[in-house]
């Protein structure tokens, strides 16, 4: 019988719901079943370099999927500037976005997928990489996914917190007004301190639960605190290493973030294809 390609709502309705059934799957059983041995490897700063050629190298190489797959992005930065532009959540502007970077790792799925299809020899198209998601392995995906997406609201609630204990509870008048009150006043500069010091703990806590556990999941059919449980090992037993990837990656991000976030669709790619090859270096299999 001849193939026939669907009505897109229809594929997108039958995707969705096969990724929600696989969702409840991933709840019922979310420890997984580990791979027989899983071995830590000392990394070192040439890893990183190379980690980082690769990612390139692979960025070159499907340059033009990889656009169509991470424009959406700096869209998404946008429009969260907007929102964080509003008088009433000004002292938000800020923590939206030093939050943004907590979902990179999540934002980055498809870069990884694209990143094994090279390694495998498989179509490395975004048509091909979307194709995860009607995948088994997608629901742990998501799982680990929505523990970072409460990890960035939890962020937002702290942001706020720190606020109204340091320059709140009102309304700041204007941008100009919330800012000169930021940098002129004991208050706004205790804002900062505190903010800058309590932010810089979640961005360690996602560095440590991330940096290999989103490839691992995409990699092997293992739970997710078996993958987080392994990230947290990778980054115990090479803190100089992963400190300095941590550096990268914040560097990286900001100044992809200048202009309006421009840069972020070249920025994102080179560090998602990069965490793939970081992660083939870090853990072995047996």
């Amino acid at each position: 019988m001849p193939r026939t390609i669907g009505n897109p709502l229809s594929w997108t309705a039958q995707t969705l719901s096969g990724a929600a059934g696989h969702v409840t799957t991933s709840m019922e059983r979310i420890g997984g079943a580990p791979p027989s041995s899983v071995q830590i490897n000392i990394l070192t700063m040439e890893d990183l370099r190379d980690s980082l050629r690769r990612g390139v190298a692979d960025f070159q190489a499907v340059r033009a999927d990889v656009l169509m797959l991470v424009a959406i992005y700096p869209v998404i930065g946008l429009i969260l500037a907007g929102i964080g532009l509003n008088e009433a959540l000004l002292p938000l502007l800020f923590p939206l976005f030093a939050g943004f970077a907590l979902l990179g790792p999540l934002a980055a799925v498809g870069l990884y997928e694209m990143s094994r299809r090279i390694e495998a020899g498989e179509d490395p198209s975004w048509g091909a990489a979307l194709g995860l998601i009607g995948r088994p392995r997608f629901s742990a995906l998501v799982v680990l996914g929505l523990a970072h997406a409460a990890i960035f609201g939890i962020w937002l609630l702290a942001a706020w917190a720190i606020w109204e204990l340091t320059l709140g509870p009102e309304t700041p008048e204007s941008l100009g007004s919330f800012l000169g009150s930021v940098f002129t006043t004991g208050a706004g500069w205790a804002m900062l301190i505190l903010g800058v010091g309590v932010g810089t703990l979640f961005a360690l806590l996602v560095l440590a639960t991330s940096v290999v556990s989103f490839p691992m999941l995409l990699d092997k059919a293992v739970g997710v605190p078996r993958a987080i449980v392994t990230s947290i090992e990778v980054a115990r037993a090479n803190p100089r290493v992963i400190g300095a990837w941590g550096a990268i990656v914040a560097v990286s991000l900001l100044l992809g973030s200048i202009p309006l976030l421009i840069g972020l669709v070249v920025v994102l790619p080179v560090l998602g294809h990069a965490t793939w090859h970081l992660y083939r270096k870090a853990v072995s299999y047996g």
